[in-house]
Parts: C-alpha cells; structure tokens; sequence
C-alpha cells in the first residue's frame, strides 16, 4: 500500500494508483505532489519525476530541500526543457534523463520505463512514486486526443510497475470538459485550494483506513 502521509495521513492506496492533482496557479500543488514522493523517498521507495517545465537542475535543488542529498538515493528526473532551450549539458546520467521536449512524448514514454525498469529490476527497488508536472503544459503543445493517449499508456506503465503516480494540471486553464475527459484516466483526485494564504487539500474517489475496517 501507498500513503500521502504529507498532505492526507489515513488515505490508503493499492499499488498501482494513478492520482490527478488539480487547483489554481499558485495554490502549491507541485509541492505538495513532491512531499508525497518525498515521504517515500524518507523510507526507500523510487522517485520519478517528469518535468515539463522545469530543468532537472532546478528539480532537484526544489527536491533536496525536503529530503537532504539525492546522491546514491533511487530518484530519478525525466527533463523535457533542457534540450529544447538548447542551454546547458543535456547529457543522460544516472539521476537524469532528457526528452527533446514536452511534445516528445515518445522520448518521454522511453526514459520513464528506463528509470522504473532500472529501479524496479536493477536496483531491486519495488515501490516507486512518479510526479509528471504538468499536464498543463503537455496541453500547451499538443491537442487533447494526443494527450489523452500519451496520458492512457504513461498510466498503465505505473499501474503495471506496481507505482504511484501523480500528474500536476492547472484546473484554471482548461475547459471543465477536458478535465472531465482526462479524469476518466484516474483512479482519484486531489484538489489543491487556496484557502488563506495556506493550501487546503480534498480527496475524491479515494478511500481511507477507516472506511476500509
């Protein structure tokens, strides 16, 4: 089983389970996704991170606030922006791997099952938590119908990794039937809100310990 022991402590998930995070610009959801996997990094479990956005230098800087050095640990970061902004060293190493871009998503499908085969098969780790932030900006590239599909297979290699898997989308920013077509692709949801300066957190579709007894 799987926990968000960050953000919702008696939620229970089976291995396998593909979560949407959706909220607002600025309500903090790509840091509450990246407390969930770090609570797992805490205990052993993979990280992987899919960043559409950001270059994995940056990621990572963001994910070694929360769990101390990554060095040696299983954590893993997809970067999609580094080859396309042409800037720096976008050679693969260890820790990360580059897609030429966020419409890439063949390149992206190939170094995320690089990562969890490599974790799951060469480094015996067994759970893993994917993040794949964001959705949003796949949809800034490429029409709904082709993130659909890409979104339908990144979620059955988690689900057949035995994963978790988080995917960031800016609920603002799309029509309310794109979010309804893409939820079908999700076993629940976390709605992010801004609520006072602090960001409130709801879950829908999932179950708790206590409902569970």
């Amino acid at each position: 089983m799987y926990d968000l022991a960050a953000v919702q402590p008696d939620v229970e998930l089976d291995p396998g389970t593909n979560l949407l995070v959706t909220g607002p610009p600025l309500t903090g959801k790509r840091r509450i996704a990246l407390q969930i996997l770090a609570s797992g990094t805490e205990r052993g479990d993979g990280a992987i991170v899919v960043s559409t956005k950001d270059s994995a230098d940056k990621l990572i800087d963001e994910y070694e606030d929360l769990v101390g050095s990554v060095e040696g640990k299983p954590v893993g970061v997809v970067d999609c922006v580094t080859k396309q902004r042409g800037v720096g060293n976008a050679e693969n190493t260890s820790q990360v791997k580059y897609a030429s871009s966020p419409v890439d998503m063949t390149g992206i499908g190939i170094q995320l099952s690089e990562f969890l085969q490599e974790f799951y098969e060469t480094r015996n780790v067994k759970r893993n938590r994917v993040l794949l932030h964001s959705v949003s900006t796949l949809l800034m590239y490429s029409n709904l119908q082709t993130v659909f599909r890409f979104l339908h297979v990144f979620t059955g290699r988690v689900q057949s990794a035995d994963g978790l898997g988080l995917y960031v989308i800016d609920s603002t920013a799309h029509e309310q039937q794109t979010l309804n077509t893409l939820k079908q692709l999700f076993d629940g949801v976390i709605e992010v809100e801004d609520d006072g300066g602090e960001p409130s957190v709801r879950t829908v579709g999932l179950s708790t310990a206590s409902n569970d007894q």
